[in-house]
Parts: structure tokens; C-alpha cells; sequence
């Protein structure tokens, strides 16, 4: 019996960037097409099969400490950034200013997509996400700089607070190919559940 099953939810893809290494702060560029491996998006300087332990596993491992590169995807959905926009009570935010490497449309309640969930694109590349992305302090200066004709000195530092839960989520690639702007993409959805191990600790 097949434990991932399709959610009959089907998205489409609006945007596709990547990160090259020039570049100084977390501004990715749009692309209409890309080319995916194991490693990630072709050209992306957070691809590879590995990474550097970071503070999101602190916890887990030491800083630097080699592991599994999970993070090679950053997607976001339009209707998030719509939302996160409004809360900063701005005209729009852009995926790129928030360093994704893919924004979607049409997949409700997007950043709650549970873990181990399957993103399957029309041209053959599948997706695995990993954990929600939370909101960091990187994106603020860069919002704040596209909106300095506001004259609202700290308006980016907003940004933390208005993405919380909307923030999208980090994935790693299960099938090579290649994406396009204006590709659809499946849902296929884990069992949801509630574990009780937690609420015993």
C-alpha cells in the first residue's frame, strides 16, 4: 500500500531563481528555466549533496559539522508573500528578495505542507520537502531598500514577525530534469499525524 498518496491539489510555477556566488547579500535572480540534479538547481550556490551544519541544527550537531544537504530548495507561494506583504502594509513582496529558489501559486496554507511531502512537476522534477524555512533577519534590509522612498526607517525589520508561518520551506531534489516557468506541480502528502512521544517528554 502506497504510503504517499496524491493530495489532488495542483499548484503551478511562477518563478524560478537561483543564487550565484557574486552575489553579497541573499537576492537571488529569476530564470525562466533551470536545470535540476541531485544536487540542486544548476548554478545555485546553496546546491551540493552536503553542507555545513548551520545554526538551524545546532542542537543536533556541531557548528560545521558535515551532514546532508536538505536545504538545496527554498520555496515560497505567491499567496504567502501576499499575505506577508499586507501584514508590512506594502504593495508586494518578491520571492527573490527572500532568497527563494521557487515560488508557487494554488497550494493552500503552503508554509504547512507536511514534511516528506512530494512536489511532482509537470517536466519530471520531484521535490521532497524538508521543514518549514523560518523567518531570519537577512530579508529586512533588502525589503526596506527597495522601499526607501517610504521614508520608514526599520520598516524591513518587520519582516520577521509578519512571516511567521508563511515563511515557505526548504526541500532536496528525489528527480532530476528541468523547470519551467508555468510548469504545475502535484501534491503528494504523508500521513498527517500527531506523535506522542513529545508530549510524554
Amino acid at each position: 500500500m502506497a504510503i504517499i498518496t496524491d493530495s489532488g491539489c495542483i499548484g503551478t510555477v511562477t518563478c524560478l531563481c537561483i543564487h550565484t556566488a557574486e552575489n553579497n547579500d541573499i537576492t537571488t535572480i529569476r530564470r525562466d528555466s533551470v536545470g535540476v540534479s541531485f544536487k540542486g538547481f544548476d548554478g545555485d550556490s546553496h546546491s551540493g549533496l552536503v553542507r555545513a551544519s548551520c545554526v538551524r541544527v545546532k542542537q543536533q550537531y556541531k557548528p560545521g559539522t558535515t551532514i546532508r544537504n536538505s536545504r538545496q530548495v527554498s520555496i515560497v507561494s505567491d499567496e504567502e508573500l501576499a499575505l506577508i506583504a499586507k501584514r508590512m502594509e506594502l504593495a508586494e513582496i518578491k520571492p527573490e528578495w527572500l532568497g527563494a529558489n521557487l515560488s508557487l501559486s494554488g497550494i493552500p496554507d503552503f508554509t504547512r505542507i507536511p514534511p516528506a511531502t512530494r512536489l511532482l512537476f509537470s517536466g519530471g522534477v520531484s521535490l521532497v520537502i524538508d521543514v518549514e524555512n523560518e523567518p531570519c533577519k537577512y530579508p529586512a534590509d533588502i525589503i526596506e531598500a527597495h522601499y526607501a522612498g517610504l521614508g520608514k526607517p526599520g520598516l524591513g525589520k518587520r519582516f520577521v514577525k509578519s512571516a511567521i508561518g508563511v515563511r515557505g520551506v526548504t526541500a532536496w531534489v528525489e528527480r532530476e530534469g528541468i523547470l519551467e516557468a508555468g510548469d504545475s506541480v502535484e501534491v503528494h502528502t504523508p500521513p498527517v499525524c500527531t506523535w506522542i512521544g513529545r508530549a510524554q517528554k
